[in-house]
């Protein structure tokens, strides 16, 4: 990859499931575009061991979405942390397992948007708060999927959150735009990551069949997503907001068998 070319001197993101592969990516390239990072994630350790590979300044804040208290605490200590934020980037995120609509799990289906959907929404709302209360110019970047842009049998709650979160995208952009905060999200296709990795490795998903349908024939890489979500949260989107930008190698635009 090229040398980041965006600015983001004297900001401050939040980026949440960041010790995922494409969570780990966006960290990585907001800090090498000047941005200040606020890590979060689950495990504790491994965000440690993030941390320590970043730019001194860099905070981790350990916290759980899957609850309204757990998103409302982890908004207050990274502000505490920090005193500004400047850009969210909502990547935390699971799924369920894949099963047909008749076997699927009604508590796997919760705990899917509980994280996916109301925990990026509690974030939004609380980050939120806090930039348009300062009056001050910020970006929030959500990380959907191509998952929510076309239905995929049997992955129905992170297909629904991810269309949900995509329409959400869309009102916060029209509620906050105009005051200062833009909102966008972008929507990646097959990743080099370990969810990919785990449907390959399942057999739920073949992978050369993948790469054989993809127009780009490949995978993409985590850092081409954390590319289109550091343009999205600078300056260079100015004029950008409300839009979901699918990094997927043409993934959404193939309409063949």
């Amino acid at each position: 990859m090229r040398a980041p070319t965006i600015d983001l001197s004297g900001r401050t993101a939040l980026v949440t499931g960041a010790t995922g592969g494409i969570g780990a990516a966006i960290a990585r390239t907001l800090a090498a575009c000047g941005s200040r990072v606020v890590l979060s994630d689950l495990d504790a350790d491994r965000l440690g061991l993030l941390q320590a590979d970043l730019p001194d300044g860099t905070l981790a804040v350990a916290g759980n979405l899957g609850s309204v208290d757990g998103a409302e605490a982890l908004a207050r200590e990274a502000i505490e942390g920090v005193r500004t934020l400047d850009i969210l980037v909502n990547c935390a995120g699971i799924a369920e397992p894949l099963r047909r609509t008749l076997d699927q799990d009604l508590d796997d289906w919760q705990r899917v948007i509980d994280v996916n959907l109301r925990g990026a929404f509690v974030l939004s709302r609380e980050v939120g708060r806090h930039i348009l209360g300062r009056k001050a110019q910020g970006a929030i970047v959500n990380i959907a999927s191509v998952v929510g842009l076309f239905g995929v049998p049997g992955s129905n709650a992170y297909g629904v959150s991810k269309a949900a979160l995509i329409h959400l995208t869309k009102n916060l952009a029209c509620e906050w735009s105009g005051k200062g905060v833009r909102v966008n999200a972008v929507a990646p296709g097959y990743i080099e990551a370990p969810l990919a990795f785990d449907m390959f490795a399942s057999g739920r998903v073949d992978r050369a069949q993948i790469e054989a349908r993809l127009p780009m024939r490949r995978l993409g890489q985590p850092e081409e997503i954390a590319a289109a979500v550091a343009f999205l949260a600078s300056d260079a989107a100015a004029y950008i907001t409300g839009v979901t930008l699918p990094v997927d190698g043409g993934c959404s635009a193939y309409g063949g068998p």
